[in-house]
């Protein structure tokens, strides 16, 4: 697809050969992308197995996403942490907060959890683990069809209405590389502290402007006005 981050040629130029044995990896993770509600209509929950070798090669192990009430999506991500003998969970919890931990814990306490936030947009995410499969560093062990569907729909203007989907596949597997594979950025911390009192500043600055609007008085004895003087009370006619 046209302006999409990924396409099928470089995908399976890299993809791992079937005769091959993967390399040893030294750190393997899951990661999460997790569905906020459940049902038929809802977005899929995004679960995503992962692994790095010595010579900071990626490889796309498993792909078990799909459509899972809370405490399903958390149990076979919990199968699978001790499946490939994972050393981390990482999980995206924009949306779900302290909700998303909760679960995972309730089905294994002692789980090693990272949560990470979306500070920025789904493509400047995705860009720098796009350009690891350029450089031919990341690898698909066997094929992974919707997957890979998702990614090469994924565009720089991708827009989750008119494409009729989210592509949490997609989100869970940028989510990995990023912990794996993508390296912060140089001064990363100071860039993160201004971004964050800009933003500050235009909020500080919206709510003066708000503050300083002429603020409309009810009449008095209007419903309004009584709302807001409960201690109000009508003058009696002598």
């Amino acid at each position: 697809m046209p302006g999409a981050l990924w396409n099928r040629a470089r995908i399976e130029d890299t993809r791992w050969p079937a005769h091959r044995s993967v390399p040893e990896l030294i750190r393997i993770v899951i990661a999460i992308d997790p569905a906020v509600s459940s049902g038929d209509e809802a977005d899929e929950t995004g679960i995503i197995v992962a692994g790095i070798d010595a010579n900071n090669h990626g490889y796309v192990l498993a792909d078990q996403s799909g459509r899972y009430p809370p405490t399903e999506w958390a149990r076979i991500a919990i199968r699978l942490y001790r499946q490939y003998n994972a050393d981390r969970i990482v999980a995206e919890v924009n949306n779900g907060g302290a909700m998303v931990e909760a679960t995972v814990r309730v089905v294994d306490a002692n789980v090693s959890y990272k949560a990470v936030h979306a500070s920025r947009g789904k493509v400047v995410r995705a860009q720098p683990v796009a350009a690891l499969y350029e450089q031919s560093r990341i690898h698909h062990v066997g094929a992974f069809p919707a997957l890979e569907d998702q990614m090469c729909a994924f565009t720089t203007d991708f827009d989750r209405a008119a494409a009729g989907f989210s592509p949490d596949r997609c989100d869970a597997l940028v989510w990995a590389f990023s912990e794996l594979m993508v390296e912060p950025m140089a001064s990363w911390g100071v860039y993160e502290a201004t971004r964050r009192q800009a933003e500050a500043l235009v909020k500080a600055k919206a709510a003066a402007i708000e503050a300083a609007r002429p603020k409309s008085e009810p009449a008095p004895g209007s419903m309004e006005y009584q709302a807001l003087h409960p201690e109000w009370k009508p003058q009696q006619e002598e």
